[in-house]
């Protein structure tokens, strides 16, 4: 009777602790797994979370074209006709062909030369300029004694649609002198001379140019007064 009663008490002892050991089963730490069979959860637990950056504060991409670098301004290229500064060009260098007519009670030439001329422009209308003109003719009096004529003058200009027109007529007064040979007996080669006219230039480009010009000219020689005319074809240099 006494085994039966002791077998019945620990078959309850054995019943009752058998919760527990499950309990304790199902409760270890889960600490002391191995990272591999740890759940997801545990292993993203240790992770710091990054903190939130409102939606506000994120640099938005522009869509907008970047302006492009500001190139610097181009210098304005002379035009037609122009003077230095806001004139463009201020000096004019012509030379070319001259065919100067030349009467006189002693006797009369044909003579070809070169005419050239030099011009500083005070302004868009007027200029300064000196005048040089050198021909030579056939014999007179005598054979060999060959005609020339040299004409030194000098004054104003007077200019029109300097710019931007291509085509720029002008005209001039100049004052200056005269020298021809041969020499007449009892007169002088060297005399006053007054140089009236004008002439236009067609610009090819800012820095050159075609002329055509026409003057009358006005001679003290052989203690007399001649009037007489010559025109020429030319370039001018402007610089």
């Amino acid at each position: 009777m006494k085994r039966l009663v002791l077998v019945v008490f620990v078959a309850l002892a054995v019943s009752a602790s058998l919760p527990a050991q499950q309990a304790s089963f199902l409760n270890f730490d889960r600490g002391a797994l191995p990272w591999l069979l740890a759940p997801a959860a545990a292993s993203d637990a240790g992770i710091v979370p990054l903190p939130a950056v409102p939606a506000a504060t994120l640099p938005v991409p522009s869509l907008a074209p970047v302006p492009s670098a500001a190139l610097p301004e181009a210098p304005r290229a002379p035009q037609y006709g122009g003077r230095s500064d806001e004139l463009g060009y201020r000096w004019d260098l012509a030379t070319g062909y001259e065919y100067v007519h030349f009467k006189s009670a002693p006797f009369s030439a044909n003579l070809s030369g070169i005419h050239t001329s030099i011009a500083y422009s005070l302004n868009e209308w007027f200029a300064l300029e000196g005048s040089l003109v050198a021909a030579f003719g056939g014999d007179v009096f005598q054979a060999g004694e060959m005609s020339k004529y040299v004409l030194y003058t000098g004054g104003g200009r007077i200019l029109w649609n300097r710019q931007p027109h291509r085509f720029s007529p002008w005209t001039h007064i100049l004052v200056g002198g005269a020298h021809l040979n041969p020499q007449i007996a009892n007169s002088s080669k060297n005399g006053f001379a007054f140089q009236a006219g004008g002439g236009v230039d067609w610009f090819f480009n800012p820095r050159l140019s075609f002329r055509g010009d026409a003057d009358y000219v006005r001679t003290q020689l052989y203690s007399d007064s001649q009037n007489n005319f010559q025109i020429g074809l030319g370039v001018v240099l402007h610089f």
